[in-house]
């Protein structure tokens, strides 16, 4: 995912439909929170270190590591304006 309008929308449009989902009452407030923690925890690191991977900058073995606190943050510029 080198393309980084593509990388945008790909973190952006997930979001965007649980709050409109939760907005027309089509989830619970309890589903919110399910999705939004799956969504920050699993969808948020799969995209970044696929986008981290096809860049070259870890390896698909290390996607695990964006979820230890302060890892993404090491890769702020590349994840999110390179």
């Amino acid at each position: 995912m080198k393309n980084l309008l593509l990388f945008y929308s790909a973190i952006i449009v997930p979001l965007v439909l649980i709050i409109v989902f939760t907005n027309a009452d089509l989830l619970t407030s309890w589903q919110f929170v399910t999705a939004l923690v799956i969504y920050v925890f699993v969808y948020r690191t799969l995209v970044d270190g696929k986008r981290l991977v096809s860049k070259n900058k870890i390896e698909n073995r290390d996607i695990w590591k964006l979820l230890i606190p302060g890892f993404r943050f090491k890769y702020f510029k590349t994840l999110y304006f390179k």
